[in-house]
């Protein structure tokens, strides 16, 4: 009786990552620009607008109760934690920039496996697949 031969190949761990054409990746890189620039835009507003709010406090804060002096710190406060998180923001579209450079993008960090393309739809500055996100979520 003759032995069975196996004829499936084994799949690997990680998936074997699909080179993109030059119009794809100029087209994530152009969308990408896109929004780097949309949020640098949104955070010279907001350090414009925080420029505007301490001018004001120095300028008009005589005869200033309490409760006025803390409603302008409260805005401005609020107006540095935006700034805070737009530049953020901008730091991880410049990070996924780099990682299309270096043809990592649209790839987990964690675990190298591709991150889903409603994810990056979603998110273009990804850099974890839904499943390494989510781990990372719960510590």
């Amino acid at each position: 009786m003759a032995k069975a031969t196996n004829t499936s190949t084994a799949t690997t761990a990680k998936a074997t990552k699909r080179t993109r054409t030059a119009a794809e990746t100029e087209k994530i890189r152009v969308a990408l620009v896109e929004r780097r620039d949309e949020l640098q835009s949104e955070y010279d507003e907001s350090l414009t607008e925080i420029t505007e709010l301490q001018r004001d406090r120095l300028a008009d804060s005589a005869g200033d109760d309490q409760a006025d002096a803390g409603t302008k710190t409260f805005e401005r406060e609020q107006e540095i934690t935006l700034a805070n998180n737009l530049l953020e923001r901008i730091n991880q579209v410049e990070r996924a920039l780099e990682r299309l450079g270096e043809g990592n993008y649209g790839w987990c960090e964690r675990c190298g496996n591709p991150i889903p393309v409603e994810r990056l739809a979603a998110f273009p500055s990804a850099t974890l697949c839904v499943t390494c996100k989510q781990l990372e979520e719960r510590r």
